[in-house]
């Protein structure tokens, strides 16, 4: 019976050793195929997010591929330059599963609802069907910092219009919070310092990895 015993545990033993390996090695290839497989769309704030999401490991998301100055109204148009771009990070990593949408805006041209919801419509558009639509704001910043690009209340305006497209159930849209920005973390009164992009890696990590 100790022999059986013995033979029964070391069984086991080698059941678990399987079992672990193999858990492991579906971790592995989970991951693998989560690399690049989350796509965003936005502009120089949402390349500040790129960014530091990179530099603080995340591996889901597309790094930065020069969104620069793209706010709404250059993705309105599904045939767009900005468009365009997208599709060439298609090409070199495939079709994304997910896409983050980052509205973003000048203080001169604002944004609308109805030009938000182009911008989900075209989002689907380029993605593979049933992929899952992130969608915020700039970032928000401090009491009393404001963005001269955005206007004083641009940040506050791209947040309410991604809360009202999440509450829409005729867009289908996640919302998974605001990002922030501190004082500290604001290199030229708008974009992200080095210290601030990687508070913004991380808070992309927490939305969505």
């Amino acid at each position: 019976m100790a022999a059986t015993g013995t033979a029964s545990a070391r069984g086991d033993t080698a059941q678990t050793g399987r079992e672990a390996e193999v858990a492991t090695a579906s971790g592995h290839a989970s991951s693998r195929a989560l690399q690049n497989d989350m796509g965003f769309i936005g502009c120089s704030m949402a390349e500040n997010v790129a960014q530091g999401y990179r530099a603080v490991g995340g591996t889901r998301m597309w790094g930065p591929y020069g969104t620069g100055g793209m706010v709404v109204q250059a993705w309105t148009d599904p045939d767009s330059s900005a468009w365009q771009s997208f599709d060439r990070q298609k090409s070199q990593f495939g079709t994304p599963t997910a896409v983050w949408v980052q509205i973003c805006v000048f203080a001169q041209n604002g944004a609308t609802y109805d030009e938000v919801k182009r911008l989900i419509a075209n989002a689907r558009q380029h993605t593979s069907p049933g992929a899952t639509i992130y969608i915020t704001g700039q970032p928000l910043y401090d009491q009393g910092q404001t963005c001269f690009l955005a206007g004083p209340d641009g940040p506050q305006l791209t947040d309410s219009l991604a809360r009202q497209a999440a509450a829409d159930p005729t867009q289908n849209v996640i919302y998974p919070g605001s990002f922030h920005l501190a004082s500290s973390e604001v290199a030229d009164g708008c974009h992200a310092n080095t210290a601030g992009q990687q508070s913004l890696g991380r808070q992309a990590q927490a939305f969505w990895n």
